[in-house]
């Protein structure tokens, strides 16, 4: 059986980063004085007649594989959401994108405390000064923006290597379990185009149990 490629977002990659934002706080706005109104009485609260509970729904068991069915599909997404490779590249992929964000921070108060220096030092700076410490700024923003541009290339790079081998690691399993039950294809129900599908031929579940007990045995040397 013949393992297509598969698809894995390894959870919010999307790392912005910008230099410090100066806003400022419009001042609030005054509201016009209110009219006292004299409160009105009001009835005796009536004792509240306690709703009917509702029995609850049974859960529902999972639909039986089709006996002879020969195309079945997994959520590739929930897999890589689920699974433990897929929550332990995405802890990686997330730590490496704080410690990024936090390096980014310090960079930034860096660059504030160079403009408040220029801002507050008015007339007092002399103008060798005051040019040495412009071009200090002009410097410290432009190793702002490589450090930006490093830190998105390093971690696409990461989420790149993460996602070979997540797949890597998820093929034979695919594979074993397509083979099991003689399917003639294995769809990622994200991307297959599908409008209605027999909840039965869903094999997620299947592919994270045994993608789990995968990875907690130990690989052969």
């Amino acid at each position: 059986m013949r393992v297509l490629k598969t698809t894995m977002i390894l959870g919010a990659l999307g790392l912005i980063l910008t230099g410090p934002a100066q806003a400022q706080t419009p001042p609030p706005q005054q509201q016009p004085p209110q009219q006292q109104t004299p409160p009105q009485q009001k009835p005796p609260a009536q004792p509240a007649t306690p709703a009917p509970q509702q029995p609850a729904t049974p859960a529902q068991p999972p639909k039986p594989f089709p006996e002879g069915a020969k195309i079945a599909y997994v959520n590739i997404q929930a897999i890589a959401s689920n699974s433990v490779e897929g929550k332990a590249a995405s802890a990686k992929l997330d730590e490496l994108r704080k410690k990024k964000t936090a390096e980014l921070g310090e960079k930034n108060k860096q660059l504030q405390a160079l403009q408040a220096k220029l801002q507050q030092g008015g007339s007092v700076l002399n103008e060798q000064s005051r040019g040495q410490l412009e071009k200090d700024i002009e410097k410290l923003q432009r190793d702002i923006q490589f450090f930006q541009q490093d830190a998105n290339t390093e971690l696409q790079e990461m989420q790149n290597q993460l996602q070979a081998d997540f797949q890597e690691k998820l093929n034979p399993i695919l594979e074993q379990i397509g083979t099991e039950k003689g399917l003639h294809m294995l769809l990622d129900i994200q991307g297959s185009g599908a409008v209605w599908a027999n909840t039965g031929l869903d094999l997620t579940g299947e592919v994270i149990k045994r993608f789990d007990a995968a990875s907690k045995t130990p690989a052969k040397k």
